[in-house]
């Protein structure tokens, strides 16, 4: 799908949200949600967010921007190393209205802390074990 985006003349892409998901309640027997399935987010996605970030921003030429359980500065770090160009915080702000504000300061942090002059070097900048 992001081929097709980029072909079609889009200058990013972004990925990736909500994942469509349900809960049983074992003891009613019924699901605990009453549409039966609703999404699932934040942390509990991030790992399967980071694959699709990598895994895309290796496939196309035009910027991913990477979100999907993005609490802490080292989960943006992450992100980026994977291949993002930018990050989107999306459910840490329920918790913590100013979690964008909080992250790009601990994002800051970190660069300085890891001697990372610019925090654009860190697109893509993930080192595979050899083989």
């Amino acid at each position: 799908m992001a081929r097709i985006a980029e072909n079609a003349g889009a200058s990013a892409v972004s990925l990736t949200n909500t994942f469509l998901a349900m809960s049983i309640d074992p003891e009613t027997r019924k699901p605990r949600l009453s549409n039966v399935t609703g999404g699932l987010s934040g942390p509990a996605i991030k790992p399967i967010a980071l694959r699709m970030v990598y895994e895309t921003a290796k496939a196309i030429d035009i910027p991913v921007i990477g979100m999907g359980g993005i609490v802490t500065p080292e989960d943006a770090v992450e992100f980026m190393l994977a291949g993002a160009t930018a990050i989107q915080v999306g459910t840490a702000s329920y918790a913590d209205p100013r979690a964008a504000e909080r992250l790009a300061r601990g994002m800051q942090s970190w660069c300085r802390s890891h001697r990372v002059e610019k925090v654009s070097s860190l697109t893509g900048a993930l080192e595979l074990p050899s083989s």
